[in-house]
């Protein structure tokens, strides 16, 4: 893919959450830089031919949640810089302050677990008079 394709992709992808994208460069290396606040930075270096994507970020605080990102990206398949971004961004909830996205989806399982049986469910081996 052209590196102008990418970045216009790149663009497209901070339009949609708190990243913006701070530098794009295809000289030495085609290199994105993404920025968040409070200081969550990434880079992810682009495919030329048949390479795939790697992320790094400079953060010492932010490298070991790339982890997640990075098995990703050496798993098989190719992948295309959308999906390396949005495991990067999965990757990076916890210090953007949001709610993990596994955790989000139990809580309102769990939410819909408590209480008080409504008036239409009745209580197993209870009976009411």
């Amino acid at each position: 893919m052209e590196f102008k394709h990418l970045v216009e992709a790149a663009e497209k992808w901070c339009s949609g959450n708190p990243f913006d994208l701070i530098f794009a460069e295809e000289d030495d290396e085609r290199r994105l830089d993404f920025y968040a606040e409070p200081g969550v930075s990434f880079y992810v270096l682009c495919p030329g031919g048949t390479d795939s994507f790697h992320v790094w970020s400079e953060s010492e605080d932010c490298l070991p949640f790339l982890q997640l990102a990075q098995d990703y990206i050496s798993s098989c398949g190719k992948k295309t810089l959308l999906e390396v971004l949005e495991k990067v961004f999965t990757s990076f909830r916890p210090l953007l302050g949001l709610p993990d996205i596994e955790d989000d989806s139990f809580e309102h399982y769990h939410a819909d677990m408590e209480g008080e049986p409504g008036p239409d469910h009745q209580q197993m081996g209870v009976s009411q008079q």
